[in-house]
């Protein structure tokens, strides 16, 4: 499922709800429907950065090369090109953008309304 969050001050960002349910965990919001005031969003910016600023220093897990590998394709599938990891901070980034944009320009965030 998607998540579409909305804001005056900066573009639509969609993300998958697995996603950016580590970010809205981080800031201690629901998928489901929620808001981040623009009183929320210095401290939301700060959180995030400072938990991209912790994935990097961490190098992705054996978990996700199992993941890759657990569903070994046909011969078929040899052709295809190797699939790559997109990590935290790449996918946050939309979104830390965007709490920047709301911290400066003193606007609220929106999800599922």
């Amino acid at each position: 499922m998607l998540i579409t969050f909305k804001s005056k001050s900066y573009p639509d960002v969609m993300m998958y709800q697995e996603h950016a349910k580590r970010i809205l965990d981080l800031l201690n919001k629901e998928p489901e429907m929620g808001v981040i005031t623009s009183a929320e969003a210095a401290r939301a910016a700060e959180l995030l950065e400072q938990e991209i600023e912790e994935s990097r220093r961490h190098p992705p897990t054996d978990e996700v090369e199992q993941d890759i590998k657990a569903h070994p394709g046909d011969d078929d599938d040899a052709e295809h090109e190797q699939a790559q990891v997109v990590s935290f901070s790449t996918r946050a980034y939309p979104m830390l953008e965007m709490l920047r944009s709301a911290r400066d320009h003193k606007t609220d965030i929106l999800w599922g309304v």
